[in-house]
């Protein structure tokens, strides 16, 4: 087995790239709590407006049950290679009530309109109050990229 050495990455570069990631990316891990039942992750496909995270699940769902309890979120890209988790609180919007330019955004992304469908969807919208992002040990230190919704660097 042959490993490579990473060399760490400076604040400015992290940020450069995770926002490439949310930018690119399709797929988001999504971690919510329930008092009684506890801690719920599932993936979602997300869409980046270059501000928030915008999701969408089922009005009914565990998640859309969790986020109306707790609005507490932690997202986290799936690579575990390269790890970027999110963090804050999250604002819903039934999906006759979502913002026009989220909704079109998510269309644009996905090909997909879920206030199209049968049976009501719930938007999840999450600006970012802490973001981390790292690529093994060597970059656990400085791995802090957003504190208290402001970019670090």
């Amino acid at each position: 087995m042959q490993t490579t050495k990473i060399v760490p990455r400076q604040a400015p570069e992290r940020r450069r790239e995770t926002l490439e990631r949310l930018a690119t990316e399709r797929d988001v891990w999504v971690s919510t709590a329930h008092p009684e039942h506890g801690p719920h992750q599932v993936p979602l496909w997300f869409m980046w407006d270059g501000q928030a995270v915008w999701m969408c699940t089922g009005a009914t769902s565990a998640t859309a049950r969790n986020v109306r309890e707790d609005p507490r979120v932690r997202l986290g890209l799936p690579d575990t290679s390269d790890v970027v988790l999110l963090q804050g609180t999250v604002e819903c919007f039934p999906d006759h009530e979502v913002p026009g330019e989220a909704a079109q955004a998510f269309v644009d992304k996905f090909g997909w309109d879920p206030r199209r469908e049968d049976g009501p969807f719930l938007y999840i919208c999450l600006v970012p109050k802490t973001v981390r992002a790292w690529r093994g040990e060597q970059e656990l230190r400085g791995r802090v990229i957003m504190r208290d919704g402001a970019w670090v660097a």
